[in-house]
Formats: structure tokens, C-alpha cells, sequence
């Protein structure tokens, strides 16, 4: 928990101490206002007393309350400004490691987990400091300075008070004890909430196809069923504490005052008024001191979940980064524009004990038409995943324009790239939005969009739509077919005019008419960049300059076309189950 403070600004840390000189103030004037009592007390019961006097002492007692009154409001404005700036820069840290961490390492923390941790996770430490640090500088406080006050006074109205703070002590350490475990269990339970609905909304097609409604209404039941247990379990739990407190405080309210007229009824004619008078101071005090310590026990409350919730946040914030930046930040003195060279690659995944890909060599020189195919699960999408560094190579080296990808700061790295994913990512905006998205060397105008998208065969789709350029695009693109979301996809990537380009599986969504008239105004406008294509159909690469056959993650065959259907049997049998043999001889 303390170690999450360190976020706190300059301007928040001088806040939180005239925040806390406020509260000494605030404490200050409450516990003026009994003496003030006992003086009024006395002037009403002594003979002879003048009411200018007990309206003095009134008085003086509704300037403490106002003072504490105001003192309590810019107390509540401060701690609310510092919680609130804290959360919002707290957020933005992690969502900043986040953004940092590589795929293997967001798969280890889950993304239902990060969502959890961002948002709810920073929430319960939020709530600690606006609610829980005022009661746990003010409750302190006040207690010493009220037991100060009320010390030698009375040994029998100390010990009533010494045992109704014992009876609170003993409540709130065992309901700490009973729920600091469930509080964990809360927070996990929450990301397997978060996790089964993020799983329904992007699967929601498969879910109705298979009509398997009600098995994931039977899932989440089953799910949020355990978290609200567990939820009513810590809730009952917190429930007890109030009736109990109640009890204590007016239960030692009463004995005050029951031993209090016991001791007035025996003591001297002259000792009654003073005996009186500090059985009024006491009373006061003591639910001072009670109430203090029944602060403390709800911030104790508070402190459990928060500290749960720190926890999870600093596993993430202290997650070793393993992809990190280079030096190189120019390319000014580069000797080689728009290669990709393989040197003896090997790839596995950090939690796995058998390679993926084993010695793998290659060069692609600027101009040229790289392709890369297989089988399904030969390795050939993790190839791409290596030159913009989604992964590090276990062994070997991924250069481009003859600079280990180790050694350059990412920006300058994926302003070299423009990639398209299999899997095309739309963003919620316009189609100017989606296309332009991002930062690049160059700056993306409305002309170059629209020329991008011509290229990528989306004209005439996208001048179709209501708003033409500025159409909305929902999250995810599902108000667009899967054929258009990868047109836009390569546009998005055309649009940068990068030296490379990363084509994973891209052209699968789309028809063989789309397809080849789209690798026909390809071919013209990325004459003088490199062209990486991962593909299934050996109709998208048979004009490749050159074609890498994989198999079982390593390379079988390197070559063109004509000379793989010669000397590789890997890729004759993969281009016949696709094409017949006189299709292949005239292609």
C-alpha cells in the first residue's frame, strides 16, 4: 500500500498536510466544546450566575461547531481532489505498463484481470483515501487528546471505558480475521465476472449459432452466484459491527451516568455540583474516544479490500517489461533501406519446452515480395510476430535495413512497419479515424486515406455509406462485413508508407476477384517496399520473388513458384490440394 504513496504529487502531499493541520484544528475545537458544557453546567446550577455568562460559553461553543464545521468541509474538498488526482494518475500508470507489456506477459496477468485491476482495483484505493484517511488521522487524534482529558478524573468511569474499548478492539480484529481472506477471494471472483462477460459479447455469434444461450446464463449464474456469497458473506459480516457499536456506546453512556449518581448520591453536598459537572465532561469524552475507535474499526474495514486491491496493482506495475528499447532512435547513417533478414532464428514461447521455430535464414530486400506458407501450426504467423518485436527470438537475430530490431527505440521501429493482422482491429470512429489511426513518420491527410483505400479496393464500399469518409465504424467493426474490415485493415497500413509491409493471412476474408485485383494495385503502389505475406491460398503468392515453405517450424523450401513445385514436396502438395496440376503448369 505505501508503496503505491510514492505516486502521490508535490501538490497532493501539500494538500494531505494542511489537510491533516485542519483536522488537529477540527479535533481541536470538538473537544473545546465539553469544557465549555461543564462551565454552563455549573453557571446554571450556582446561584447568582449571570446569563451573559452561559450565552458567552454557548456562544463560544457555536463558534467551535461552526470552525469545525468549516475546517471539516475544505478537509473533505482536499482528501476528495487528492483521491481523485491519485486514482486518475494511478490509472494512467497502469494503463501506460500495460500498453508496455508484451503479448506473453498480458496473457499472464489475463485481460479480464487488467480491466479488474484499472478500474475496480484503483476504485477501493480511491475509497480509502477520501473516506478512510480522514478517520485514520482524526480518530488517533482524537482519542489521545480526549483520554488526556478524561485521565484521573474518574478510576471508575476509566475502567467502563477501557472495557467498552476492548469489546470494539476484540469485534474488529475478528471480523478482520474473518475477512481479509474473502476480500481476496472477491477481487478474483470479480475478474472471472469481468472475464465470462467480456467472453459472451466477443463470442456472442458462436453463442446464438449453437444456441447455447442458456449454457452460458447457467455459466455466469454458477459465476456470479460464488461472488455474491461471498459478497453477502463480507457484507453480513461489516452488518454486525454497527448494532454492536450502538450497544457499547449506549451502553457505557448509561453506566457512565449510572455510576455517576451512585457517586453524587454518597458524596459531600459541596462535591456534588464538581462530580456532576465531570460526569458531563466524561460522557463527552468518552464517546469521544469510542467514537474514534469506532472510526479506526470501519477504516480497518476499508483496509483489508484496499490492500488486496494494492497488491494487484503493484503486480502489475512491477512487471519485469522483457521486450526493451534500443538506442538507435535515427536511421540517418543506415546502409541497407527496407530489408528483413532472418540469421539463424529459433523462437519458443517463455512457458514452453519445444521450439516453434528452428534455424530459420532469410533476406528480403527492398522491392521484393516475400511470401510465407504452411501448415496450419508450421510457425508461419510467428515469424511476422518477430520483426516488430511482438515476441523476442529466443536465438539468432531478426535485422531490418541491417539493424538488429534489439537495437532500436520502437517508434522508429514500427514507423518502418505497416502491418495488417489477420484478425482486422477496428476502432470505434469514422473511416477517416480508422484509417489514419496512429502516429507515422508521415503525416496521414484526407487525400492520402482516400488514395489508400482506393488501392486497398474499399472505394466503393466505403462512398456507399451514409457519411462516405466520416461513416461511423462501431468497436470491432461489427457494423462492417469481415471482407471490408481487412479492406480497411490494409488501408490503415498503405496509409503510413512504411518501408515494409507485414501482411499476416490478410487476404483470406476476401473473394478471388477482390483479391487479385487488390494485389494488382499492390504490386504498382508498393513497388519500392518490401512485401511480407503470410498466406493460405497459393493464388495470392505465385508472383512472390520469393516463397518460404514451412513445415513443423522449420523451412523446407525456399524459391519461386515454378522452382518449389520442382524440388519441394511440401508445397506441391499443399498448391494440388488447392489447384489443379494444368493450373498450376499455366499459372
Amino acid at each position: 500500500m505505501l508503496k503505491l504513496f510514492k505516486n502521490l504529487r508535490f501538490k497532493d502531499i501539500v494538500f494531505l498536510i494542511i489537510g491533516i493541520g485542519l483536522i488537529v484544528f477540527q479535533v481541536w475545537l470538538d473537544l473545546k466544546m465539553p469544557e465549555y458544557m461543564n462551565t454552563i453546567t455549573k453557571l446554571v446550577e450556582t446561584e447568582g450566575s449571570k446569563m451573559r455568562d452561559i450565552l458567552i460559553n454557548g456562544g463560544y461553543m457555536l463558534l467551535c461547531s461552526f470552525g469545525s464545521l468549516i475546517a471539516m468541509i475544505v478537509v473533505g474538498y482536499l482528501i476528495s481532489y487528492v483521491s481523485a488526482c491519485f486514482s486518475m494518475n494511478l490509472r494512467k500508470k497502469v494503463f501506460d505498463k500495460v500498453e508496455s507489456l508484451s503479448i506473453n506477459e498480458v496473457k499472464k496477468f489475463k485481460v479480464s484481470s487488467l480491466i479488474t485491476r484499472t478500474t475496480n482495483d484503483i476504485t477501493q484505493i480511491q475509497m480509502l483515501i477520501a473516506m478512510g484517511l480522514q478517520m485514520m488521522i482524526k480518530a488517533p487524534i482524537t482519542a489521545v487528546w480526549a483520554i488526556t482529558k478524561i485521565l484521573n478524573k474518574s478510576f471508575e468511569w476509566s475502567m467502563l471505558t477501557a472495557i467498552a474499548l476492548a469489546i470494539v478492539l476484540i469485534t474488529v480484529v475478528i471480523l478482520m480475521l474473518l475477512l481479509i481472506p474473502k476480500f481476496k477471494i472477491v477481487q478474483k471472483l470479480t475478474d472471472n465476472v469481468n472475464n465470462s462477460i467480456r467472453e459472451n459479447i466477443v463470442g456472442i455469434r458462436v453463442v446464438r449459432a449453437f444456441n447455447a444461450e442458456k449454457y452460458q446464463e447457467d455459466k455466469f449464474y454458477d459465476i456470479n452466484k460464488e461472488l455474491t456469497g461471498v459478497q453477502l458473506f463480507t457484507q453480513r459480516a461489516l452488518a454486525v459491527m454497527g448494532p454492536i457499536m450502538n450497544i457499547v456506546l449506549y451502553s457505557l453512556n448509561i453506566t457512565i451516568f449510572f455510576v455517576g449518581a451512585y457517586l453524587i448520591k454518597g458524596a459531600m453536598l459541596s462535591d456534588k455540583l464538581t462530580i456532576f459537572g465531570n460526569m458531563i465532561v466524561f460522557s463527552s469524552y468518552a464517546m469521544q474516544v469510542i467514537m474514534s475507535f469506532l472510526m479506526l474499526a470501519i477504516t480497518f474495514m476499508m483496509l483489508p479490500r484496499a490492500s488486496v486491491s494494492a497488491r494487484r496493482i503493484n503486480e502489475v506495475l512491477d512487471e519485469e517489461i522483457t521486450i526493451k528499447e534500443g538506442n538507435i532512435s535515427s536511421d540517418k547513417d543506415f546502409k541497407e533501406t527496407g530489408t528483413v533478414e532472418f540469421k539463424n532464428v529459433s523462437f519458443k514461447y517463455p512457458d514452453a519446452e519445444e521450439y516453434l521455430l528452428r534455424n530459420i535464414s532469410f533476406k528480403a530486400n527492398k522491392g521484393e515480395t516475400i511470401a510465407i506458407i504452411g501448415s496450419t501450426g508450421s510457425g508461419k504467423s510467428t515469424i511476422i510476430n518477430l520483426i516488430p518485436r511482438f515476441y523476442d527470438v529466443t536465438d539468432g537475430e531478426v535485422l531490418v535495413d541491417g539493424v538488429n530490431v534489439k537495437d532500436y527505440k520502437l517508434e522508429l521501429l514500427y514507423n518502418k512497419i505497416g502491418y495488417v493482422p489477420q484478425k482486422a482491429v477496428m476502432f470505434d470512429g469514422s473511416v477517416n479515424y480508422n484509417v489514419s489511426y496512429g502516429y507515422s513518420s508521415e503525416k496521414i491527410t484526407k487525400e492520402k486515406v482516400k488514395e489508400a483505400i482506393k488501392v486497398a479496393q474499399g472505394k466503393e464500399f466505403v462512398e456507399k455509406m451514409e457519411k462516405g469518409y466520416d461513416s461511423h465504424i462501431a468497436s470491432g467493426g461489427t457494423n462492417i462485413s469481415g471482407g471490408q474490415k481487412q479492406r480497411l485493415a490494409m488501408a490503415r497500413a498503405i496509409a503510413r508508407n512504411p518501408e515494409i509491409y507485414i501482411f499476416d493471412d490478410s487476404f483470406s476474408a476476401l473473394d478471388y476477384k477482390t483479391d487479385y485485383n487488390l494485389r494488382k494495385e499492390l504490386k504498382k503502389y508498393t513497388k519500392d517496399a518490401t512485401n511480407i505475406i503470410v498466406a493460405q491460398r497459393i493464388g495470392t503468392i505465385l508472383q512472390a520473388d520469393k516463397i518460404i515453405v514451412l513445415d513443423e517450424g522449420k523451412c523446407v523450401g525456399m524459391g519461386t513458384h515454378k522452382e518449389l513445385l520442382k524440388n519441394c514436396d511440401v508445397y506441391k502438395q499443399i498448391a494440388l490440394s488447392q489447384l489443379s496440376k494444368e493450373e498450376l503448369e499455366n499459372a
